[in-house]
């Protein structure tokens, strides 16, 4: 279980508190109609299958407030709330007649909202997934209903079969919303899938006072105190995951201001760094990495030449080549770069490692750490190739910008010595169809360029 979010579940946390409060899109609406319908046709087939009998009205009508209370005790998960429901349903799925648990079940979650709706921040239209989130109801009763068995009948391997249809119904119907109406990928529902193993536990507990329901019609207020119990530690998880994307948050922005100050400082070095970025995500997703090492990478190529305000202008914007004790100051700008992000904190951290790492070279002969092959992280070697092709493709103070060919074929003669070879080819794949000709074949040599230490590490 994970009940620490990753970075991408951040950010579908993130964008689930911008949500409640949001207006439904189209998809939202259809997909919520559509389940809805199905849910409807549920409730009939079950209500044919196993028509309802009398029952108590009191201990119906308490495990019903039970079950209220229960969905007003919520946990946050990264696609949405899982309220204590468990310790309400069970209760409920003994105190009443099967065709209408899922009724009652529906009606005390839309009870549950009228708070949130009154206070803005719930749209009422959100109502509307009710049903959506009902589902579960519906999983543990077609069990029972299919094995014509009422819960206080039923042994224990048909109550763990009606737990499984309830977990099952659930998650294919969550599953199926998040995937189509908010492109979460089927391992982000599966990392919050641990709320179920809390439901189970809970059953234990609500199974013993669901036993006692028409014995003791005050049995399900033994629940209270837990329930109250739960809510502290909700409201404790609630805080922190505000507090884990607020700091988030700072650290994007710290980021954000550092691309403005290098921007400022330095006109060209900020809108090189802009250009790198959009080189290197087109390469993350190309490379299939992960959401969290995306979020570096973008950043690092941002940041990457942070370190260069440390350095004084006039080595910085000298037409011409350095001298050795300028080559050396100016070479000082990886480490520097990756100190400032360090001061920072948090993930900044390990984008700090992939600027100190970005003029390292495949060969082993870069800076500052003499780093070798596959030594050298990933990112940084992403950044080196996309650093050097903008850089050529620019104009420089001391040169005017290279050709399509002659940047290509530079790429192509320093594969295997500067960079990554498979980073060059598959850059070229993705530029070569937008930028012109077609790539120089690596044996031609199309212009007077220089290797190694000369042209291509003087651009970066």
């Amino acid at each position: 279980m994970s009940f620490e979010p990753s970075f991408e579940d951040q950010e579908l946390l993130a964008d689930t508190f911008e949500r409640e409060a949001a207006r439904m899109s189209a998809r939202e609406l259809f997909a919520s109609g559509l389940i809805g319908a199905a849910f409807a046709a549920a409730l009939v087939a079950i209500w044919v299958l196993h028509p309802p009998h009398a029952f108590p009205i009191a201990p119906a009508l308490i495990c019903f407030a039970i079950l209220v209370l229960a969905m007003l005790v919520r946990f946050d998960t990264p696609l949405g709330l899982a309220p204590a429901t468990q310790l309400g349903f069970v209760p409920l799925l003994f105190a009443l007649p099967l065709a209408i648990v899922p009724i009652a079940v529906a009606l005390a979650m839309a009870i549950s909202w009228l708070p949130d709706v009154k206070a803005g921040e719930l749209r009422p239209a959100r109502l509307l997934l009710v049903p959506v989130n009902s589902w579960f109801a519906v999983g543990a009763v077609a069990v029972l209903a299919v094995a014509r068995t009422d819960p206080y009948h039923a042994g224990a391997a048909l109550l763990v079969a009606a737990l499984a249809g309830q977990f099952l119904a659930d998650f294919v119907v969550s599953s199926l919303r998040f995937v189509i109406v908010r492109g979460a990928s089927v391992l982000s529902v599966l990392r919050a899938s641990w709320v179920y193993a809390i439901d189970a536990a809970l059953s234990g507990i609500a199974l013993v006072v669901a036993e006692n329901v028409h014995g003791t019609s005050l049995a399900p207020l033994g629940l209270v105190p837990l329930l109250g119990l739960l809510a502290v530690f909700a409201h404790e998880r609630h805080k922190r995951l505000e507090s884990t994307l607020e700091l988030s948050n700072a650290y994007r922005g710290t980021a954000l201001v550092l691309g403005d100050v290098i921007e400022a400082d330095d006109g060209y070095t900020g809108e090189h760094c802009k250009s790198v970025v959009s080189l290197a995500i087109e390469m993350a997703e190309h490379l299939n990495l992960g959401a969290e090492r995306q979020r570096n990478l973008e950043f690092a190529a941002l940041l990457h030449d942070v370190g260069k305000i440390a350095i004084p202008k006039e080595i910085i914007n000298k037409p011409g080549k350095l001298d050795p004790y300028e080559w050396d100051v100016i070479k000082t700008h990886t480490v520097e770069g990756q100190k400032m992000l360090d001061r920072v904190g948090g993930f900044m951290r390990e984008v700090g490692l992939i600027v100190r790492a970005h003029h390292e070279r495949w060969d082993g002969n870069g800076y500052p750490d003499a780093l070798a092959g596959e030594q050298i992280p990933l990112e940084a070697r992403i950044i080196s190739c996309c650093d050097t092709w903008n850089a050529m493709r620019t104009d420089r103070p001391y040169r005017r910008a290279l050709s399509y060919e002659v940047a290509v074929a530079e790429l192509v003669s320093n594969a295997g010595k500067q960079f990554d070879p498979h980073v060059v080819e598959t850059f070229l794949a993705l530029v070569a169809p937008r930028d012109l000709p077609q790539p120089a074949p690596a044996h031609v040599a199309t212009g007077p360029v220089r290797s190694g230490a000369g042209l291509v590490a003087h651009l970066g």
